[in-house]
């Protein structure tokens, strides 16, 4: 004889019960909500700092060393930008006349023109650097 249908489920939720009692975890926590800065006060620190930094006295090197930094940065981004592109434009111009040499002129031409351009972006770039190094009104 079979066992009535409500007892069988209350035998199974039993045991699924007690096996999962063992294995529930506790939701975590909720996050603190995040501190907001006011962009008065970040703008208010933005415009201090450099003149905190030069007040440092005789002993301050900060503004040398950061323009220094600055100076790496601006040379550097400004050379693997304009290699990058440089890269690109070749590869698709030698692309385009190996498809159509009959438009090999064109290219060719367009190709140096744009060239140019990604260079002078390179040069500007080594201007600011020279800037930050040399002619820095913050550095005496």
């Amino acid at each position: 004889m079979a066992a009535p249908r409500s007892v069988v489920l209350t035998c199974v939720a039993l045991i699924a019960g007690s096996s999962l009692m063992c294995a529930f975890v506790s939701a975590p926590r909720a996050a603190p909500a995040p501190v907001q800065i006011p962009t008065a006060a970040l703008s208010a620190v933005a415009l201090t700092a450099p003149t905190a930094a030069f007040a440092a006295g005789e002993g301050g090197q900060w503004v040398p060393a950061l323009s220094a930094v600055g100076a790496g940065f601006a040379i550097g981004l400004a050379a693997i930008g304009s290699g990058v592109g440089q890269g690109i434009a070749s590869g698709r111009c030698i692309d385009g006349i190996s498809r159509q040499p009959e438009v090999a002129d064109d290219l060719r031409g367009v190709l140096l023109l744009s060239l140019a351009f990604m260079e002078s972006l390179t040069i500007y770039g080594l201007v600011i650097a020279l800037v930050l190094l040399f002619a820095n009104p913050l550095i005496k």
